[in-house]
């Protein structure tokens, strides 16, 4: 008989005639087990007919189903082979080597996706887990399934899986965190018009109980030590890993986890460089250096190694970072210095320097979305970003000396300290000259113009001012240079990227607002016509990218105007920009524009900003008693366009759409307040002004539009 191996590995069912076999099976009652062992490994090959693994997994599945159920609820106690005979003999003849059900899955689309609809072997497969032989295909195998799977598991409903996730070592649990990543993010649909806020609100109201990736969040939380280990796993450096596994073991290791040749061909190619340097440079010694890097792993490979672990673990604490229990996390990984140990390998491992012999994959370069390298430093902005965001915790992202120079910020302009600076605890701080703020600061600056990093650092950065305004936090920041890169990007670089520019308009407006510092040094910059006029045209090219600085700007100027201070007059009289927003026809057309450039079908999570930006415009004016004049003047421009009504309408349905979106009970209001400093009562009011029905009402928008052209009944639910 021929024998058909894997690997190494002779699968005893192959070793055996087939009239052997039958002839023992019934002595043995082995149920046919060895039989369709052997028949399942011969159509797991590339060239057999797949869709016989199908049905041979049908006929196997049920006599190991119940067996595994039985055998996991009883918490894995030490079984007898009579207990399970099904199972003893499906192991005894090489069933259990996961290997051949990653042959099979990977052969055909179709026997994955029927694994998929059998939820008791996808959790019979997490049992197998705790052999470490086969730990690394399980997974392998659990995460391509659940990618096919329609319905996202319940981690609840994995028996023992405390006790399953406290057998894994670091290693394990890194690999482990691929899986968690698809169970605890929510599923994409797809469709871009699923992602209205029309859609959302639809979707919402259907789903009045959490989500299963917020109860699987939930069940993770609950899982003693699980943050810690994660924190861990995130902060430790590259010589803190153990293992003694052989170089052999390891490549083969990363030739499963990673799954493509290619990735394999280039760590070889980094290991025979790395050899040879070596022998080079220890050529005149006794030769254990050279017997030294053919046993172990190139240090570039471990390095790559960690950043590969590191990028998974960030994801999941990122997901969390979002979730219903943002809160409990938030304290966790404080607690456990996550913010100092990333600090600690910035320079080192997250924003290092790129060697000669870095990890790239065939037909991508060292730039490439695709690299290790750039996916870990994209997913570390990610996680600052949501970190910082509305978060008092944020100040962690600095050390102590930089906290006591906001305090000392705060006495110098003779105003209160913030309380989230004051009650920072100074042993969750982080270590060394710089905090991990700052690190990032200074190589935003030193980015390139093309560089995709440019919108994360943004983001990263405009998350640590979000909420209520800070005039250390800003004050901070700009003395450090910020306010003039943001300039330089924007008017002299000139960049085209539209997300880049969002980003920087963005953080921009939050660097800025209500700081007349910060427009005194915008003039310093923008000191001639030419480059203002540049600035204005990056402005206008997308206000949908620029409304919020266009807001910024609005209330910064609303304030000023309000105040007697001689400084801040100074500045109203000389600075370009706060001259231009003072001027009425500009106004003006900003709100013409916010308003026609959205439609309550179209409004999502990234253009709604519109919407309140063109709300703070008139709030503003109805506190000056110059609403009814705003609403006349955008009568008069309707006409103007030839085409009465077509702005007031929409502005009305977008308006009753602004109810039903942000008056729900679960909605959220502090962003619109702390952004603004306008009360949400305010918000309020002036909507249900505009909304009057009243057409005799100075403030109603239908006492602005003519009977003719009233449109203003139109059902925009979502169906």
């Amino acid at each position: 008989m021929k024998h058909l191996t894997h690997g190494n590995y002779i699968f005893p069912s192959l070793q055996i005639t087939e009239a052997l076999l039958k002839e023992r099976d019934k002595q043995a009652k082995w149920n046919g087990i060895p039989l369709l062992l052997q028949k399942l490994y011969e159509h797991s090959h590339p060239n057999s007919d797949f869709s016989q693994c199908q049905s041979i997994l049908k006929e196997i599945s049920p006599l190991l189903s119940m067996e595994a159920m039985v055998y996991v609820t009883e918490d894995r106690k030490a079984a007898q082979e009579s207990s399970f005979p099904n199972t003893y003999t499906f192991d005894l003849f090489g069933g259990v080597d996961v290997s051949v059900l990653n042959n099979i899955k990977r052969s055909t689309e179709g026997v994955t996706r029927r694994l998929a609809e059998r939820n008791d072997f996808v959790l019979f497969l997490f049992t197998l887990m705790t052999n470490k032989k086969t730990f690394l295909q399980t997974a392998t195998l659990i995460e391509d399934i659940l990618g096919v799977k329609k319905e996202m598991i319940q981690l609840d409903d994995i028996p023992n899986l405390a006790s399953l996730v406290s057998s894994f070592d670091q290693q394990q649990l890194a690999n482990f965190c691929r899986i968690l990543a698809v169970t605890i993010s929510e599923l994409d649909t797809g469709s871009d018009d699923k992602h209205t806020l029309l859609a959302k609100n639809a979707q919402q109201k259907k789903n009045l109980g959490p989500s299963r990736a917020e109860i699987n969040q939930a069940t993770l939380l609950n899982i003693p030590g699980f943050i810690e280990r994660l924190c861990k796993l995130a902060t430790r450096k590259v010589s803190e890993t153990t293992g003694t596994s052989s170089f052999l073991q390891e490549l083969e290791e990363w030739y499963t986890w990673l799954d493509n040749a290619l990735v394999l061909d280039a760590l070889m190619r980094v290991a025979n460089e790395e050899a040879e340097q070596s022998s080079t440079e220890s050529s005149d010694e006794s030769g254990l250096a050279n017997t030294s890097t053919r046993t172990q792993l190139p240090q570039s490979m471990k390095i790559m190694h960690e950043i590969m672990y590191k990028l998974e673990v960030l994801y999941v604490l990122c997901v969390l970072l979002m979730g219903r229990q943002r809160n409990q996390v938030h304290k966790m990984i404080a607690e456990f210095r996550l913010i100092p140990g990333l600090n600690n390998l910035f320079d080192k491992l997250i924003w290092r320097k790129h060697s000669a012999s870095a990890l790239v994959l065939h037909g991508h370069n060292q730039n490439c979305d695709c690299s290790p390298d750039i996916t870990l430093k994209i997913q570390f902005l990610r996680l600052l970003q949501s970190f910082s965001d509305h978060h008092e915790n944020k100040y962690l992202l600095l050390n102590s000396q930089e906290l006591n120079e906001l305090s000392a910020i705060s006495h110098k302009a003779n105003i209160p300290e913030v309380d989230a600076v004051v009650n920072t605890d100074r042993s969750l701080v982080c270590d060394g000259k710089r905090g991990l703020l700052t690190r990032l600061l200074q190589v935003m600056k030193k980015e390139p113009a093309e560089s995709s990093f440019r919108f994360w650092q943004a983001r990263a950065v405009e998350s640590f001012l979000r909420g209520t305004t800070s005039y250390a936090d800003q004050m901070f920041l700009l003395k450090r240079g910020l306010l003039e890169h943001i300039l330089y990007c924007i008017v002299d670089s000139e960049c085209k990227s539209r997300d880049v520019l969002q980003s920087y308009f963005d953080l921009l407006g939050e660097l800025m607002k209500f700081n007349i510092d910060a427009f005194k040094r915008f003039n310093k910059y923008i000191n001639t016509d030419e480059k203002f006029q540049i600035f204005l045209n990056q402005i206008n090219s997308s206000l949908v990218d620029s409304n919020m600085l266009v807001r910024c700007i609005t209330l910064s100027l609303d304030r000023f105007e309000n105040q007697s201070d001689a400084k801040v007059a100074e500045v109203l009289s000389e600075c370009r920009l706060l001259s231009y927003m003072s001027q009425m026809s500009m106004r003006m057309s900003f709100l013409f524009r916010l308003i026609n450039i959205i439609h309550v079908q179209t409004l999502t999570q990234e253009n709604v900003s519109c919407l309140n930006t063109s709300l703070v415009i008139l709030m503003l004016a109805r506190r000056k008693e110059k609403l009814p004049f705003y609403l006349r003047t955008l009568q008069q421009m309707e006409y103007t366009e030839k085409y009465p009504g077509f702005i007031l309408n929409n502005f009305h349905s977008l308006l009753r759409f602004w109810q039903q979106h942000y008056l729900n009970k679960d909605k959220d209001s502090t962003c619109l307040e702390n952004s603004s400093c306008i009360s949400f009562t305010y918000w309020k009011e002036t909507v249900s002004i505009l909304l009057s029905p009243d057409r005799t009402s100075p403030c109603a928008i239908v006492s602005y539009i003519d009977e003719a052209y009233m449109d203003i009944d139109r059902d925009f639910s979502e169906e």
